[in-house]
């Protein structure tokens, strides 16, 4: 009995195989654009909605905010986009300044820790302070959200300027649980050092940086409050 003629398989070249490769890669890379643009406005108004969330957190006694930045001069002006870093001031009932939220980072122990604290014109102070991510390792960094005693910190925590308003009178710094001396500094966390530490370093970077315009051109911008980041009345 003869066997049956074998089969002859087609030899796949290197150009279909690279053929197949390259549209196996394309159809997926059209199916990550097309998730992305599907989920690119939700991201965004679910952001914005915890920005103003965090805002509301830091400076409760603002009825309206007003994003703000600095113009190609570095003046103070009403913002026509929303910044990475974004910087609120705050207006209450009356339409009077009260004071400015203000978003600052710096590197923590992992990664990058975004802080949102909020500046009092009255008492030339930080009055508050939240984390608006970190990736610090859970139960050590996450601690500057948590411990009673670092929050504290931020009751009145000073950044006052020097006499001729141009810097911060006394940087802000980070010292040992239980070796804060001066209004200016921040009790740390011991077993939280690094993260603490950052935090006393994103703090004065932002007051740094936000303060002494604020203080000198904040009361004069012409502004039309709205009443969270994004809307129109809160």
């Amino acid at each position: 009995m003869n066997s049956p003629a074998p089969v002859e398989r087609k030899k796949t070249t290197a150009w279909e195989m690279y053929r197949s490769i390259v549209g196996i890669g394309a159809f997926c890379a059209l199916l990550l654009v097309g998730v992305f643009k599907a989920t690119e406005a939700r991201i965004a108004e679910n952001k914005a909605r915890f920005l103003a969330s965090a805002v509301t957190e830091v400076l409760p006694a603002s009825k309206t905010t007003v994003e703000v930045a600095k113009d190609a001069d570095g003046h103070l002006v009403t913002a026509t986009q929303p910044a990475a870093l974004p910087v609120f001031l705050g207006y209450d009932e009356n339409g009077e300044l009260i004071g400015a939220a203000i978003t600052a980072q710096a590197m923590g122990y992992a990664d990058l820790v975004t802080v949102l604290f909020s500046y009092s014109f009255e008492k030339q102070a930080i009055i508050g302070s939240t984390v608006l991510e970190s990736k610090e390792t859970p139960g050590l960094g996450d601690k500057v959200e948590l411990e009673p005693h670092f929050l504290a910190n931020f009751d009145a925590l000073d950044a006052r300027l020097n006499a001729d308003g141009t810097a911060l009178a006394n940087p802000i710094v980070t010292v040992k649980q239980g070796e804060k001396t001066e209004p200016w500094q921040v009790d740390g966390i011991t077993g939280a050092t690094i993260t603490s530490v950052a935090i006393g370093v994103i703090l004065n970077k932002g007051a740094s940086e936000w303060v002494p315009l604020l203080e000198r051109e904040a009361r004069n911008l012409v502004h039309e409050p709205a009443a969270e980041p994004g809307t129109e009345e809160r």
